[in-house]
């Protein structure tokens, strides 16, 4: 008998310590679970996911389309290029821009309601990005952002049922392609598609040695400043007009 009552009591103490540790929260996707600011994401979702497939064909063939300009999502059907659903959103404001180019859908999370219902994240290589829900609905139709690309909590609710992991999403952001609206000033510590482009001519002009990677770091700023002794500017670490254009780049409507 004591042993039964000594082994009532391990177990009661080993459910404390999970409870503690994390929780298990099971939904209609799968069961998701959370420790801490991680996110785990079971199998179950993926066989969830591989289900409505099957049974929605139409969701095989899917991209997403957002204009950061315009605050628009839209979500297209690839096979006959027919606009399925359309979505305001909120992009990044001017000192921290949503990345432009094309990416792809990595991973998808249920989130609680401090940041928006669900997330859905993007390959991008300098920093974490994706679409997600807010709790500042005021802020959609604005850029308001830190760079994520923001969505009413009900609209990001429906398209996060719709749309699978691996789902292209191309995020445009004015008529300059990486450089969206026009140059901006670069400085140690930017991020962002400009960044990424700067990088990989200067690699291709043998000025970067390093991994092309959208980050304006430290290893960068040595090669800036011999980029500029051999072109003749002024010694400054900021990336500014007359870099771009020492570099070869021009922006052409």
């Amino acid at each position: 008998m004591k042993n039964a009552y000594l082994w009532i009591i391990i177990c009661l103490i080993c459910l404390c310590i999970l409870l503690g540790v994390g929780k298990i929260l099971l939904n209609e996707e799968g069961i998701i679970l959370s420790f801490g600011s991680r996110v785990f994401q079971d199998k179950k979702y993926s066989l969830w996911e591989e289900k409505n497939m099957i049974e929605n064909p139409d969701y095989k063939n899917l991209a997403i389309f957002i204009d950061i300009n315009d605050k628009i999502l839209e979500l297209i059907n690839l096979d006959n290029n027919e606009i399925i659903k359309k979505y305001i959103i909120a992009s990044g404001k001017p000192s921290t821009p949503s990345p432009i180019g094309h990416f792809r859908i990595i991973n998808k999370a249920r989130w609680g309601e401090g940041f928006g219902t669900r997330w859905m994240g993007l390959n991008v290589l300098w920093g974490k990005y994706g679409i997600h829900g807010t709790n500042r609905p005021n802020s959609i139709g604005w850029s308001s952002s830190h760079g994520c690309i923001r969505m009413r909590n009900k609209d990001i609710e429906e398209l996060y049922k719709i749309v699978k992991i691996g789902t292209p999403v191309t995020i445009s952001g004015g008529p300059f392609g990486p450089f969206g609206n026009g140059f901006r000033i670069l400085k140690p510590g930017d991020r962002g598609s400009d960044v990424y482009e700067v990088q990989r001519r200067m690699k291709l002009q043998g000025y970067y040695p390093f991994w092309v990677d959208g980050i304006y770091g430290e290893g960068m700023k040595r090669y800036v400043i011999k980029f500029r002794k051999d072109k003749g500017l002024n010694l400054t670490h900021n990336i500014d007009y007359s870099f771009y254009k020492a570099l070869g780049i021009k922006l052409i409507e």
